[in-house]
């Protein structure tokens, strides 16, 4: 049985016993509760105690490999260009498509008064800090002190900053530091995979209580949220097409003839890696020489996730309004640029490990609670599908932008090495 079927039956199986014993006996409930808060707690705080040195690790390895890949010449650079920009503009957009989306259809209200209720405890939810405050505070002038009070925003800048100066000194000194961060990296995801291995224990704990609290509005609210973001996602694969016909100059139904077959392997496989011979051979299709392809695409799928960037702060932009955090326009771009920068340090890591990794980071840089996280990720492999789908449109749509009309002239030696 796969680990999403595990954390799948674990959260049914967790909600339903809440519900049901909740019914029998408040008394009984009351001594469940008990014995499964801690457990839950417990097991949530192991993976939130992995959060910052993995992130920060992740950050400064991420930089270097981008870096590195740089330097292999013009057609890889305007790659790298496109994907940024395409990045944080598919962040931003997706910011605002959420906060639209839960303006039309907001999360059921009884049954969010209900989750709040059974997650808050009494505890009141931490308010976002002003705009101008929030900007004083995004340089820290005390890197230990951030990290001692979980300012993560302010240890996201000075790490990213440390990371563009790793890439300014001598080769030697470099290679030591990124090998440093690697191996912490290393290390980290090794105690990340034991917890995880943990995760139906923990999952089943905090879905009793869940459940045990907030009844079936647990079960809508999850529903709900399903929806909300399998929509972010999909804003990202229109605002490929956009992009192509405005920017790229193909008309939006050559670009989808083209792009079908490598969304069709896909929403089968979850897997952008796997779909990149099917990327490859829509190359021609979209004018692209295949052997700028052969350098474009596997740059931009081991670097480029826009749909798992506009996901993330959709995530946490649920909830903050399961919360009832309000978010002003600073914090909503705050949370944009961090859901980028981390989708960036977060390539190539198994798709648990990175929810958290991912989404973690921005819940904290907004001030919204993360003890739903877990529950979110039982339920995160419907999503996942156009997360997945998402990111193979934009790779197809930097492709065009970048590769078009290229010939890789004096690139052609690494042609051989990208294929």
């Amino acid at each position: 049985m796969s680990q999403p079927t595990r954390l799948l039956l674990s959260l049914v199986a967790g909600l339903l016993g809440g519900v049901l014993l909740a019914r029998a006996s408040i008394t009984a409930a009351d001594w469940g509760v008990a014995i499964a808060q801690p457990v839950g707690t417990a097991w949530l705080n192991g993976l939130q105690m992995t959060v910052i040195p993995l992130v920060l690790s992740l950050l400064v390895t991420g930089v270097a490999s981008t870096a590195e890949a740089a330097s292999a010449g013009r057609l890889a650079v305007r790659t790298i260009g496109a994907s940024l920009v395409f990045l944080t503009v598919a962040a931003i957009a997706a910011a605002v498509a959420t906060l639209l989306l839960l303006d039309l259809f907001p999360i059921p209200v009884e049954a969010a008064a209900q989750l709040r209720a059974a997650i808050a405890g009494g505890t009141p939810v931490p308010t976002p800090p002003p705009l101008a405050e929030l900007i004083a505070a995004i340089v820290p002038n005390n890197v230990v002190g951030a990290a001692a009070s979980g300012a993560l925003l302010s240890l996201i800048v000075f790490t990213l900053i440390f990371a563009f100066a790793l890439t300014r000194i001598d080769a030697p000194a470099r290679d030591l530091l990124v090998r440093f961060f690697a191996a912490i990296r290393d290390a980290m995801l090794v105690v990340v995979g034991w917890v995880l291995w943990l995760a139906p224990l923990g999952v089943f704990a905090l879905a009793f209580g869940l459940g045990a609290r907030a009844g079936g509005g647990a079960v809508a609210v999850l529903a709900h949220y399903v929806v909300i973001v399998a929509c972010a996602c999909l804003l990202i694969g229109v605002l490929a097409y956009v992009v192509v016909l405005v920017f790229g100059g193909l008309s939006p139904v050559r670009f989808a003839r083209a792009a079908l077959p490598a969304q069709v392997v896909a929403l089968s496989t979850q897997s952008s890696l796997a779909t990149l011979p099917a990327m490859i051979e829509a190359a021609a299709p979209l004018g692209v020489p295949r052997n700028a392809a052969g350098i474009v695409l596997p740059l931009a799928v081991s670097v480029f996730r826009a749909a798992s960037a506009a996901a993330n702060i959709a995530v946490a932009l649920y909830l903050a309004a399961v919360y009832g955090v309000s978010l002003g326009i600073g914090m909503l771009v705050t949370g944009a640029l961090v859901a980028a920068a981390v989708s960036l340090a977060a390539v190539g890591l198994p798709a648990q490990v990175s929810f958290f990794a991912t989404i973690g980071p921005v819940c904290l840089a907004l001030g919204v609670p993360v003890e739903l996280l877990p529950l979110l990720l039982a339920v995160e492999t419907i999503p996942d599908l156009f997360r997945t789908v998402g990111n193979v449109t934009a790779d197809m749509a930097v492709m065009r932008l970048a590769g078009a009309g290229d010939d890789c002239g004096d690139e052609g030696d690494a042609v051989d090495v990208a294929v």
